[in-house]
């Protein structure tokens, strides 16, 4: 991924997320074909290509990037069954946002292959051409997230799709809006216990939520900018060479101390870093790199 400082996404809007230690950057996807993955974020999710370069293209809102595709024909296609990403989820303004972008999907016969209220949000689910998966969300406020004595309740119900649509009021979908953002991304892991220790004790997040093969972790009180699960990929070993999907993403950091602490955490566990303008890189147990730097 390049150094892309100047470019680091914008605050969102939930307050919750905006005051958080961490949360997303940039996503980056090795690709086959940068064309048809490319349009297929223009014209289905709505980003636009800020940059391109070689065989590499950069997507996102304004001037923020969020999605970065690199192409790679000589990459093995991933398995559904490996390690990487479970889904990439954007988050939306607003729930008349996610209605919006619903009445679009239908006019145009996107196919998803999800829907789910999940008490804290409400989200469907699809995917790129090259089976990378999306989720398209809106969070609920804050005040209404369900909470237990072991973290928020984030069932999938079913979503009342119709009750999203006519959230939007008639209002048309434009595009990804500019304080759209990565809201969170989903994880196929080997383990579940090693993706706590090192998303939780290494890198300082927070479990929120377990579900039966599946664990989610937040940050200053937001209900997950991580997950991990091992729904497809139990037992799944480290990826040994290129193959296509997620290859890196970011974490930006509210302030420095959280990079330094989670620095010295990493160094205690002897698991080497790289070191990032503002930051570093790390691998996780299973090979995909985070980017952990302040924003």
């Amino acid at each position: 991924m390049t150094d892309l400082v100047d470019a680091m996404p914008k605050l969102p809007a939930s307050p919750v997320l905006a005051a958080a230690p961490h949360r997303i950057g940039i996503v980056s996807l090795v690709v086959h074909n940068l064309d048809a993955v490319s349009r297929f974020y223009e014209d289905t999710i709505g980003l636009k290509v800020i940059e391109r370069c070689g065989g590499t293209a950069r997507l996102g809102t304004g001037s923020t990037i969020l999605l970065e595709l690199v192409h790679d024909p000589a990459a093995r296609r991933r398995s559904p069954r490996e390690v990487g990403l479970f889904h990439t989820a954007f988050l939306l303004p607003s729930r008349a946002d996610l209605g919006a972008w619903i009445a679009f999907a239908s006019e145009q016969r996107i196919a998803v292959h999800g829907a789910s209220d999940h008490a804290v949000s409400e989200a469907v689910y699809l995917s790129d051409p090259e089976s990378n998966g999306i989720e398209i969300y809106a969070d609920r406020p804050a005040g209404q997230w369900p909470v237990t004595q072991a973290g928020y309740d984030m069932p999938s119900d079913p979503l009342d799709i119709q009750s999203v649509f006519e959230a939007a009021g008639g209002r048309r979908w434009n595009g990804f809006p500019n304080s759209g953002i990565v809201g969170h991304v989903h994880l196929q892991v080997g383990a579940i216990a090693p993706a706590e220790t090192f998303y939780r004790d290494l890198l300082g997040f927070d479990i929120t939520c377990r579900y039966p093969g599946g664990s989610f972790f937040g940050s200053g009180g937001y209900h997950h900018q991580l997950a991990a699960n091992i729904w497809n990929s139990r037992n799944a070993s480290p990826r040994q060479d290129a193959v296509t999907g997620l290859s890196c993403f970011e974490l930006l950091a509210r302030d420095r101390s959280v990079v330094d602490d989670a620095a010295v955490r990493l160094r205690a566990a002897s698991v080497a870093t790289t070191p990032l303008e503002g930051g570093f890189a790390v691998q996780d147990p299973w090979g995909t790199r985070v980017l952990l730097r302040t924003a």
